[in-house]
């Protein structure tokens, strides 16, 4: 009688995985197609517009630029040289050009280094202690982990990311974009846009106490996540999800866990981040969801201190306890493919994404490249029609990675902190995106391949996804599947499809704002 109930029991869990087979066929068989379609329209979309040459309407320089660019940050000064290597004059204005100090752009995707490649920036990695980083480690709450390299480059070697501090990757930015004879930088504060009925026609700006005005063919508002002049362009405001408290531990890597990687704890409430920005440096980004605490020091020692490994608990805590504590938020805003004319914001004035992937400055430089690749063709900025005309191409070739890095960076922060009010569907579904990691080989690579922006595809992301959320499903009927189970694991199922759709359907756009 008892066997006769396991046969029965094996011949349900039988049919319930042929069913979970059939449907998963289904599903990578819908979205290979998507994936080969989107690799053919990338193809394609890589084609500029070209537009019948016209001679210029005058002669630039410094003080009559054919471009300004408000900052000097990551989109800025990468915009800044690849313009001007096109033989444009154009005018950098950048509050300080001091050494920034931030605890986030810290670290570049393999993704990033290929994009640098093609902006002829890579020399800027070098001479300021920037670490290789050969993938990342997850550690779970449940005292597991697994280790997710970078994928293959080629037969001989791997994809391999940088993390370094900051503000010197900005200062090596500036100085190979001052370089170029037609990039002038100053230090001078935007104060406002000049505009006529129907385009930007220049910028204010005050230097040494002095309000100016400059005026140029197109503007470019390059000046970051807090951006003020975003406002005149962008109607949406950006939302805050949660903020990073940084902290700057030093002594060797001999503290991490893995040396050489990224790691990822998969703490409570939310994640915390740790990879070395120095030979002997290390940074931890703990995110906090929704509002910071009152008193951040003790949040730290209380409640993030206990969910770390020795050593690198100890360290942590001798670095909180010496004031080194500071917090930033971390934006959330959608794209929008704006034509403003005379005016097109670029980097994270216009894009902000979750740094939990590490993926913002993957996609600054991929959109300076696809942009300045467009407006290459147009030997004048004060054509409106051509700039109008190459812009729209932008907003569609920039999507595959865009788009990629950012749907994965919401998609793994809510799966990893608050994809669903349910505490059980919370954990399942981390349960099931580390399950689907340590069964290894596609379920690596493919996934490390879209985050490190080396083969970004919208379409590819969502197969991925979609077989994780079917993983979940499946671990959480079985052994077997109890009524309670199955409610938890259709529970799973809608929350992952309330994770991924929202957020595909505001990337991947077709509409344009004029």
């Amino acid at each position: 009688s008892s066997s006769s109930a396991a046969s029965d029991v094996y011949k349900r869990q039988g049919k319930m995985v042929e069913t979970f087979t059939l449907y998963a066929i289904i599903t990578i068989i819908f979205f290979y197609v998507l994936y080969a379609k989107q690799k053919n329209k990338q193809h394609n979309n890589n084609k500029v517009i070209q537009i019948p040459k016209i001679n210029k309407a005058k002669n630039y320089c410094e003080n009559e630029p054919e471009v300004i660019i408000i900052g000097a940050g990551i989109a800025g000064s990468a915009m800044a040289k690849a313009l001007g290597e096109q033989g444009r004059e154009v005018l950098v204005l950048e509050r300080d050009l001091s050494e920034p100090d931030r605890i986030v752009g810290e670290f570049l995707q393999p993704g990033g280094i290929e994009q640098l490649k093609k902006l002829g920036l890579e020399s800027c990695l070098e001479g300021i202690d920037a670490q290789r980083a050969h993938g990342y480690i997850v550690l779970t709450s449940w005292n597991e982990q697994v280790k997710l390299p970078f994928p293959q480059k080629n037969v001989e070697e791997k994809h391999e990311g940088r993390s370094f501090h900051h503000g010197r990757f900005i200062q090596n930015l500036r100085k190979a974009a001052s370089a170029i004879p037609t990039v002038h930088m100053k230090q001078a504060t935007a104060i406002g846009l000049i505009e006529e009925p129907d385009r930007v026609v220049g910028v204010r700006y005050n230097e040494n106490g002095v309000t100016k005005e400059v005026r140029a063919p197109l503007t470019f508002i390059c000046d970051g996540c807090f951006s003020k002049f975003r406002k005149n362009l962008v109607s949406e405001v950006p939302q805050t999800p949660s903020y990073f408290v940084g902290v700057l531990l030093k002594g060797d890597n001999s503290m991490l866990p893995h040396p050489g990687h990224g790691h990822v704890f998969l703490a409570d409430p939310a994640p915390i981040l740790c990879y070395q920005i120095g030979a002997n440096e290390c940074r931890i980004l703990v995110d906090i969801p929704n509002t910071l605490p009152s008193n951040i020091p003790d949040y730290l020692l209380e409640k993030t201190a206990p969910q770390l490994p020795e050593p690198l608990k100890i360290k942590f805590i001798e670095a909180v306890k010496s004031g080194d504590v500071r917090a930033m938020p971390n934006f959330k805003l959608h794209p929008k493919a704006i034509i403003k004319r005379g005016a097109i914001p670029v980097g994270d004035a216009w894009n902000v994404r979750h740094p939990l992937t590490g993926g913002g400055m993957c996609v600054a430089f991929s959109d300076v490249v696809v942009l300045s690749r467009a407006l290459s063709s147009i030997p004048d900025f004060s054509n409106d029609d051509a700039v109008t005309q190459n812009l729209k191409s932008f907003y569609k070739d920039r999507q595959p990675l865009a788009a990629t890095i950012n749907i994965l960076s919401f998609a793994l922060y809510q799966v990893f902190c608050g994809g669903s009010s349910d505490a059980d569907v919370r954990l399942a579904m981390q349960k099931a995106c580390f399950g689907y990691f340590k069964l290894g080989g596609e379920c690596v690579f493919g996934p490390m391949s879209l985050l490190s922006g080396v083969k970004p595809s919208p379409s590819f992301l969502a197969y991925h996804f979609t077989r994780v959320a079917l993983y979940g499903a499946y671990l959480t009927l079985f052994p077997i599947p109890w009524p309670k189970n199955l409610a938890l694991a259709w529970k799973l199922l809608l929350a992952a499809k309330n994770i991924f759709y929202p957020l595909a359907s505001k990337e991947c756009f077709t509409k344009l704002y004029v």
